[in-house]
């Protein structure tokens, strides 16, 4: 054991203080709980596991006794003469010695798990030589054996569940192998395995009597004890503790991942090194000194606060093991005694690092005086949400290794303990460190499911660069302390937004327009039904129109209304105003009368710009109104060769468009003509448009999509293509528009695309999806048969902020990018207190650059708060545009959307990825769109419903599609309501339109939570479930967790179930459906009577034996064709190297006789 009064003299008197009032405090806690000593156990039968063994047991019943997760594999090299029977002999008297080493389970009659302890037996060391693989791969066919060792299952049933091989690499090199399962050992046992093992060996070796002091208790005395103390008064006072500390704890972290979470964990995992270093350690113990805190308490704070920063919650749980070893009669023993404690710290953004520090310190010292209740009682009580896709109360752990040192010495042989290749995790990240003489270093585990190593390793990276920062004492809130390193912060704010090319900001759009008209004045530049315009009649229609509005008064700043159809009169209207100095606002006549008239009042729009054919009462009264087609005469006696105005200032105001207002009143944005002819040469560059396009001008007038449609196509050269709202309408309507004009390029929302078949259309060459987020399954349509682009862009920074600068291509259920920043763009994704966060971490999009729009007409406190100054950029009074939206950067540089901020959603305490749940849908073969959003119940309870539109005249399976889903998400993920439409309806711009979704039937809601059983297996399973819960009355819908419910009463209801009822169910199928309902159809559903296959029992090898079905009809073909050799399997197998045969011939009889 380590020296403790060495290790005392290593803490400053803040720190040894500290020590001993807690000293005195476990030991009044002691005291006051009276702890008895641990008596030997009467008898040697089968006792009951202990509770961290009880929940190992579980979890290997939950992955159907298969799985390496909990194998706890050690590799050492050694190097020298050894001698392999004093190695032998040494691992007999171990596993002698220890009754751990050659304990087993079994289940017992009241379906809790027996430990049972063999007696001793001998003990082999089995030897793989490997001196005749070739030298060049000996040490590669090594690793190979080691790791495949590794990750061989155990039986916990059959045992052993101690192994070792022995491998020879020559006569002086080997590599010992040793796997145990993690039941019967912990990190202290492989210690406590590596001090005797080096005391037997070196006692065999000369020939001596081993020296070990004899062990007072057995691993099973300790369980038989524990089980005695840990109830009543003791067990009370500690639970009262963690119920108050725990209650209200979020039942997962939500750490940005590079995957979604899977249904079910594989536990599939892998790790990369962490090394902080000598001066980061020294500084770190020093920064613990002067707080009176230990070195785990700073690195778990500042592990927590990463934990914090990566995720945005305030709430942090995490695991932390402690050795569980309460007397000296356990510290000698080989056993699993480790506990688990949670560690939940609130990190609040404004606090500093000592604050949090000290919030820690407080956190932990409770915990310590409370570790006694097993990890798996805690469970128990506090009833947690369960879910197979993550473990319970925490999914990150923490470990600062104070095992003892396991450095050892064995005669005439030197040791090199060999890392093992980490394959699994039991969470999604565990940061285990240890102190070295180059001080804390160890390994961060990860799941592979979830993560990509290139994340992991910047996880690292930024956990240092916190260190640094709080070693050094920087004096900042914790949500403003650094986090990047020096390269990552140059990549984020240079790298990827090195955007700036030229463009011509001292000319306006509609003068690029201009000069095509010179360039190819007959070149066709707008079709609208039977209309068709050439450059040169635009421009001149234009031309004329533009003079009529100067007479009228137009100049620069004036607001004129534009109320037109979707007729050549909207693109001559924009141009015209333009010419005329003017800006245009767009009145789209499919708006409210209302609506329409508060936006000409707000924008002050003294002018408008319409159609006769309109209704009158559309629009106010104020207004003058010039009507476009009845005024012709009088618009056609002004000059057409030349506008009238030639000059245009970068800033000033091109046009105003209104979007809905969190008020309820629409909000009108100013965007100026810089924006404007930036977004139209960068668009028609982007979109690849050029003068043989045909590009349709689809989106509603009053979208800023319209904008960018018309004047990008203009100014390339291309063709516009116009037509009335109903050849727009998706499906057929389109599909005919789309082919009859030959279209080549086309904007569509999502939310339109999903309703267009992608076979055909042969003339379409790009497709640019933008407004909404794109789903892979839509990718996956249309990805090689056009070109597709993604592009993301909200009003305020005209059009466009982002696009795929490559086409889109299949990428499997991997949401698709929104790109990279649009030209003369720059994007920042920041945190609450506005710092830059990491690549791969959800923050808020802020946009700054050329398109920012000035801000919303007569809303300066609005303005104010959605446009911030520009912290990051050159530009002395530079401003961004804060949008709402939650978006990540990915490792090449493309942007994530997420969300919106406003609308995350939580069920029952988890963060719920709406967009998930719709991929999940539309995968589904029987589904073509869908939409998935949340609604309160009858009692207000917020539920989740999916509104699918079928493939196709098929009707809608909810309960197929309710099972499929939960294959592959979260349950608290599946929908309670499915609704059934014919399609999904849309806003005028082509978006869905939640607010037209109908309202599922309160019955639809609430109609499961109602429903008794009713099928004979409903009423069977209830009547199981009351008995074993204790619950009287019990609905379909109730789920089996929520009622009080626990892994350890699961195994008890699939046992009686396959007592009672016949019926053999995987314990993990009460987890994948946790409901009355759910867990009924699925026995229904095809579950096999145990009656049919009783379990296997070995029969008596005195006399005959009769032969099997599939053995029965061989013999009897055989009796058919005697002699025949239809049925041999021959095998040749050829040995290259020195046989010896009598070894060989061993192997074989002994073959012969298992």
């Amino acid at each position: 054991m380590r020296d403790i009064s060495k290790e005392l003299g290593k803490l400053s008197p803040k720190q040894r203080e500290l020590f001993e009032a807690l000293l005195r405090q476990r030991q009044k806690q002691q005291d006051a709980q009276a702890a008895p000593g641990i008596p030997r156990r009467q008898g040697s039968g089968p006792v009951a596991a202990s509770f961290s063994q009880q929940r190992l047991w579980v979890l290997n019943q939950l992955e159907g006794g298969s799985s390496s997760t909990y194998n706890i594999p050690v590799a050492v090299r050694l190097e020298g003469a050894l001698d392999w029977t004093a190695m032998e002999q040494g691992l007999a008297e171990l596993v002698r010695r220890h009754e751990a080493l050659r304990t087993t389970f079994q289940q017992g009659d009241d379906d809790l798990p027996l430990q049972v302890v063999h007696p001793e037996g001998t003990v082999s060391l089995p030897v793989v030589d490997l001196t005749d693989v070739p030298e060049a791969t000996r040490e590669a066919e090594a690793r190979r054996i080691a790791a495949e060792e590794a990750r061989r299952p155990f039986s916990l049933e059959q045992g052993p569940l101690f192994r070792t091989t022995l491998l020879r690499l020559s006569p002086e090199r080997h590599v010992l192998l040793l796997s145990m399962h993690h039941i019967i050992s912990d990190g202290w046992s492989t210690a406590v395995l590596a001090q005797e093992m080096a005391v037997l060996y070196s006692a065999h070796a000369t020939r001596r009597a081993p020296v070990l002091p004899p062990l007072p208790v057995q691993y099973a005395d300790y369980s038989v004890w524990q089980r005695d103390w840990m109830q009543g008064p003791v067990l009370r006072k500690q639970l009262d503790y963690w119920r108050g500390q725990l209650s209200g704890a979020a039942p997962t972290l939500a750490l940005p991942t590079d995957r979604p979470r899977p249904a079910a964990q594989t536990f599939r995992g892998s790790a990369v090194r962490v090394e902080l270093g000598t001066h980061l350690t020294q500084a770190t113990l020093a920064l613990g000194q002067r707080h009176g805190a230990t070195p785990f308490m700073v690195l778990l704070a500042a592990w927590q606060l990463l934990l914090s920063r990566y995720s945005g919650q305030q709430d942090i749980s995490v695991g932390s093991p402690i050795a569980g070893r309460r007397g000296t009669e356990l510290e000698g023993l080989i056993g699993f005694f480790v506990n688990t404690l949670v560690l939940r710290t609130q990190v609040s953004p404004a606090q500093t690092f000592p604050e949090l520090l000290a919030n820690v310190k407080r956190t932990t010292l409770g915990a310590y005086e409370h570790q006694d209740v097993p990890f798996e009682r805690l469970v128990e009580e506090l009833r947690p949400e369960r879910s197979l896709s993550h473990s319970p109360l925490f999914q990150v752990m923490f470990v600062l290794q104070n095992t003892p040192g396991t450095e050892q010495r064995l005669p005439g042989l030197g040791l090199e303990v060999l890392r093992p290749e980490i394959t699994a995790t039991k969470f999604d990240l565990t940061l285990a460190l240890a102190e070295s003489p180059n001080g804390f270093s160890g390994i961060l585990t990860y799941s592979t499911d979830l993560f990509d190593v290139s994340t992991v390793e910047h996880m690292v990276g930024h956990y240092r660069v916190l260190l640094e920062a709080l070693v050094a004492g920087v004096e900042l809130p914790v949500s403003q302390l650094p986090l990047l390193t020096p390269t990552e912060r140059q990549r984020l704010l240079v790298g990827w937004n090195d955007t700036t090319v030229p463009f011509p900001e001292a000319r306006g759009a509609h003068q690029l327009i201009e000069a095509q008209a010179r360039s190819a004045p007959d070149a066709l530049a707008v079709v609208a039904g039977a209309t068709r315009l050439t450059r040169r009649q635009l421009d001149a229609k234009a031309n004329a129109l533009a003079h009529h509005l100067r007479s009228l008064g137009v100049g620069p700043e004036s607001r004129v209304g534009l109320c037109v159809e979707r007729t050549e009169d909207l693109v001559v209207g924009m141009l015209a105003i333009h010419k005329a100095g003017g800006a245009f606002v767009t009145l789209d006549p499919t708006y409210p009368a209302d609506r329409l008239a508060f936006m000409v009042r707000d924008a002050s729009t003294e002018l408008v710009l319409t159609s006769s054919t309109l209704p009158e009462s559309l629009l106010p009264t104020g207004p003058v109104r010039v009507l476009l087609d009845a005024d012709t005469a009088r618009i056609a006696a002004n000059p057409s060769d030349a506008p009238p105005v030639t000059a245009v200032e970068p800033a000033q105001l091109a046009y105003i468009i209104y979007t809905s207002g969190s008020t309820g009143r629409p909000k009108g944005t100013l965007l100026g003509h810089r924006g404007l002819v930036n977004t139209a040469v960068a668009a028609a560059q982007a979109h690849g448009y050029h003068p043989d396009s045909r590009v349709l001008q689809f989106a509603s007038p009053g979208f800023d999509a319209a904008v960018c449609e018309v004047f990008a196509t203009l100014v390339a050269g291309a063709t516009l293509v116009m037509a009335p709202r109903e050849q727009l309408l998706p499906d057929a309507p389109l599909r005919a528009l789309l082919d009859e004009h030959r279209i080549t390029a086309v904007t569509l929302t999502p939310s339109v695309l999903a309703r267009l078949e992608p076979r055909g259309l042969s003339s379409l060459e790009t497709l640019i999806c933008a407004g909404e987020a794109l789903s892979p399954e839509q990718v996956q349509a249309w990805a090689g048969r056009v070109r597709l682009l993604n592009a993301y862009g909200p009003t305020e920074v005209t059009v466009c902020a982002s696009i795929t600068r490559e086409p889109l291509a299949p990428n499997g259920t991997r949401v698709p990018d929104m790109g990279k920043p649009w030209p003369n763009t720059r994007v920042y994704v920041l945190n609450g207190a506005m710092e830059l966060v990491p690549a791969g971490v959800a923050g808020e999009l802020f946009i700054g650059g050329v398109g920012l729009a000035r801000g919303y007409l007569g809303r300066p406190d609005l303005t104010a708060e959605k446009f911030v100054p520009d912290l990051f950029g050159a530009t002395p009074g530079g401003r961004l545009y804060r949008t709402g939206d939650r978006v990540r950067w990915s490792a090449d540089g493309t942007l994530e959307f997420l969300g919106r901020l406003d609308a995350q959603v939580k069920l029952r305490g988890f963060r719920v990825e709406l967009g998930e749940v719709e991929s999940a849908l539309v995968a589904h073969a029987g589904v073509r769109q869908a939409a998935a959003v949340v609604r309160q119940d009858a009692s207000g309870d917020p539920r989740l419903v999916a509104y699918v539109v079928p493939q196709g005249d098929a009707a809608l399976d909810a309960a197929s599609l309710r099972t499929r889903l939960a294959e592959v998400l979260p349950d608290y993920m599946v929908p309670a309501a499915f609704v059934s439409l014919p399609a999904l309806p849309l806003t005028a711009h082509g978006k869905l339109d939640v607010r037209a979704l109908p309202v599922p039937g309160a019955e639809s809601l609430a109609r499961a939570a109602a429903r008794a059983p009713e099928t004979q297996t409903e009423k069977k399973l209830a009547a199981l479930w009351s008995e074993l819960l204790g619950v009287e009355s019990i609905t379909a819908a109730d789920d089996f967790f929520a009622l009080g419910g626990h892994s350890l009463l699961a195994t008890q209801v699939v046992s009686r179930l396959r007592r009672e009822l016949g019926v053999e169910l995987p314990l993990r199928a009460l987890f994948e459906a946790p409901t009355l309902a759910a867990l009924a159809s699925r026995i229904e559903a095809g579950t096999r009577p145990v009656a049919s296959a009783p379990p296997l029992q070995p029969a008596s090898r005195d006399g005959h034996l009769p032969l099997s079905f599939a053995q029965q009809r061989l013999w009897f073909i055989d009796q058919l064709e005697p002699g025949s050799a239809a049925y041999n399997i021959p095998t040749a197998v050829v040995l290259e190297g020195e046989l010896q045969p009598h070894l060989l011939q061993q192997a074989l009889e002994a073959l012969t006789l298992r």
